[in-house]
């Protein structure tokens, strides 16, 4: 496994991270002893970040992982998050330091590795949607400050999901230490250059931007929540229904997007679609790692050798230039 630095934190992440949320499911929906081996196994292989939030599951993720690892007792670093709702903006202090004193409860630490908010951001504030603006961050950061400054925990993060101008906006303040950013074969503009008429969202770099800020980029969605599989089929775990993100309105039209990159398995880039999307992802060197949501030990086990393999070739990311470039 390969280990990379956490951006300015100090602290080195293997290239694949252990998602534990609702669209892999295995520490939502999974059974118990399922959940032990396949954390057991991870260790095994090298990983060493494991990634929950307090809404997976409404705590039950935290719970669950906190279980297991009380149980296993492995050297690793846990990363969770703090979802601000709207009936909370009025007092966000509070409402972090409640959202992370519970997290911590459910995990059974006394300090957290990684406290990230959960919330996009935007320019300006939304009605009805729990997405914060430049004054709600700041005090979202201040109070992940002070909870660092009682031992709570280490480092804080944002997350990259919201209005591309408030996104790189809040990177340039320079406070906080990681972000969440999502880059795929689908939509990789958070890492790559794209078309003036490219049909989805467009980050505009914002991992390159995070990492000249000293940014730890922690990617997630690289299999665009399992469509990059290339099926519509569901693991029993897993969520029955995934809503995209920066990508198509619906699943469905994700997953036919998918056969846009079937010549890297066909031309012997990769062996599969996933190891593709998975070596892509790890790729980019300003990721410090990959996220893949899990569902069971063998997905874990197909991960793990995905990117043991390493980046995709030039030639085959001069290709997929190609693709990126062309109209869908």
């Amino acid at each position: 496994m390969e280990y990379r630095p956490l951006g300015r934190t100090g602290l080195r992440v293997s290239a694949l991270g252990f998602g534990c949320g609702a669209v892999g499911g295995l520490l939502v929906r999974g059974d118990y002893a399922e959940m032990v081996r396949a954390v057991a196994r991870a260790v095994e292989l090298g990983v060493n970040y494991f990634d929950t939030a307090a809404i997976y599951g409404n705590g039950v993720s935290e719970a669950n992982l906190g279980r297991v690892l009380a149980e296993l007792r492995p050297e690793v670093l846990v990363g969770t998050k703090v979802m601000v709702r709207e009936d909370e903006l009025d007092d966000i202090e509070g409402a972090v330091t409640r959202s992370v004193e519970r997290s911590l409860g459910r995990l059974r630490r006394d300090r957290v590795d990684l406290i990230q908010l959960h919330n996009p951001l935007a320019v300006t504030r939304q009605p009805g949607r729990s997405w914060l603006v430049a004054d709600d961050l700041a005090a979202s950061l201040a109070t992940f400050e002070r909870l660092r400054d009682q031992g709570k925990a280490r480092f804080w993060g944002i997350n990259g999901i919201g209005d591309t101008a408030a996104l790189h906006a809040a990177v340039g303040l320079g406070q906080a230490d990681t972000i969440q950013c999502c880059y795929n074969l689908i939509n990789p503009a958070a890492g790559m250059p794209v078309s003036t008429d490219f049909p989805f969202q467009n980050y505009e770099r914002l991992i390159d931007r995070s990492a000249e800020q000293g940014m730890g980029v922690l990617a997630i969605r690289v299999l665009a929540g399992g469509a990059l599989s290339g099926s519509a089929v569901r693991h029993d775990n897993a969520t029955p229904g995934v809503d995209p993100i920066a990508s198509s309105a619906a699943y469905a039209d994700d997953v036919a997007l998918a056969e846009r990159f079937a010549f890297l398995v066909k031309e012997g880039f990769a062996g599969s679609l996933v190891e593709a999307a998975l070596r892509f992802a790890i790729g980019k060197p300003e990721v410090s790692t990959a996220l893949v949501g899990i569902s069971d030990l063998p997905q874990l086990e197909q991960a793990t050798d995905a990117v043991g393999r390493g980046p995709l070739p030039a030639e085959a990311l001069r290709r997929l230039n190609e693709v990126w470039m062309e109209k869908l």
